[in-house]
């Protein structure tokens, strides 16, 4: 029986183990993450996933321990499989399975390599990603190409439909890939690292935005830190607006100038943005409390709200 050890992680790292067990594939070990308690998981259980089908779960806090290496040895895996984990795999590692060391990377490989791929495609307004199969080289996310899938990316769709989607099309890569795999007949392609980029990790506070950006900007950072994703924010005087959906208006509603601002019509919240451009905020939350729109003018003193973060000075010289 063809065995593997795997190292995942997340939605893509439990649906891709599910696909190695459903294949009849041996997997005597799996190596993860403990869950972060300041992290929302939205995602299953890989732990959980491999107690069920009687494999041994570790989680080290780093893969360069050095008895990771001695137990892979031990095991003579045929395969090494990294679904979403999230440290790089020394190159140690990578030499010992006896049919090599495959990474699932949740992209259209070369581009976006690096860490959270779904979220920067979506920042960045792509109409496509996917899942990419690839052998693991020193550098992140540059060995060849086994296969790969594309996907959809809506106009107004979120990070988490979009990881479900890339996670669907990761089994559909790893399960036709197997029995080539398997029988050494794959035929992996080198990539072109020139077309693409690695972009890096993405922490909280890069949920922050400006009004100043124009409105499509502003709608692409909304849904791709959307929840269960830590969340699109910024600032209305002193206080602190969370947006969580907008929506592209085809067409001006309401003639408020081009400087940026937030305005009610009815219950709706709509704001200017940059270039004169506007978005509806569907739902948006202050300090915290969802936010209608007949709330603006009782909370401000005037509607619109110029969008603009107020200076210690400017506040002291409003007060005054």
């Amino acid at each position: 029986m063809t065995s593997a050890v795997v190292f995942a992680y997340s939605e893509v790292g439990a649906r891709c183990l599910q696909a190695l067990y459903s294949a009849q594939i041996d997997v005597p070990l799996v190596y993860t993450h403990l869950d972060d308690p300041n992290e929302q998981r939205w995602f299953a259980s890989v732990a959980d996933l491999a107690h069920q089908h009687g494999s041994r779960v570790l989680t080290p806090t780093s893969p360069k321990d050095p008895s990771i290496a001695f137990t892979l040895r031990e095991l003579h895996p045929d395969f090494l499989f990294a679904f979403y984990y999230r440290h790089m795999l020394p190159t140690e590692l990578l030499d010992i399975p006896r049919l090599g060391a495959l990474n699932m990377h949740g992209s259209l490989l070369p581009k976006y390599r690096g860490r959270a791929p779904v979220n920067w495609a979506i920042v960045n307004g792509e109409t496509e990603t996917g899942a990419s199969l690839h052998y693991m080289v020193a550098k992140p996310d540059a060995g060849a190409l086994v296969d790969q899938q594309s996907v959809p990316i809506g106009p107004d769709e979120t990070a988490f439909v979009v990881a479900d989607r890339v996670a669907e099309a990761a089994v559909t890569v790893l399960t036709r890939s197997l029995p080539t795999l398997i029988a050494g007949t794959a035929q992996p392609r080198p990539l072109d690292l020139t077309l693409g980029s690695y972009f890096g990790g993405r922490r909280p506070s890069d949920g922050e935005f400006s009004w100043d950006w124009p409105a499509e900007r502003i709608h692409n950072l909304v849904r791709a830190v959307a929840p269960p994703f830590p969340g699109a924010f910024s600032r209305l005087g002193e206080r602190v607006l969370q947006v969580h959906r907008t929506r592209l208006l085809p067409a001006i509603v309401e003639n408020k100038g081009t400087e940026p601002c937030i305005f009610s019509i009815k219950s709706d919240i709509f704001a200017t943005c940059g270039n004169g451009s506007q978005l509806e905020l569907s739902e948006a939350y202050l300090d915290g409390a969802r936010l209608k729109g007949d709330q603006l003018a009782t909370i401000f003193g005037c509607d619109p709200v110029p969008a603009r973060p107020l200076t210690r000075a400017s506040v002291r010289a409003t007060s005054a």
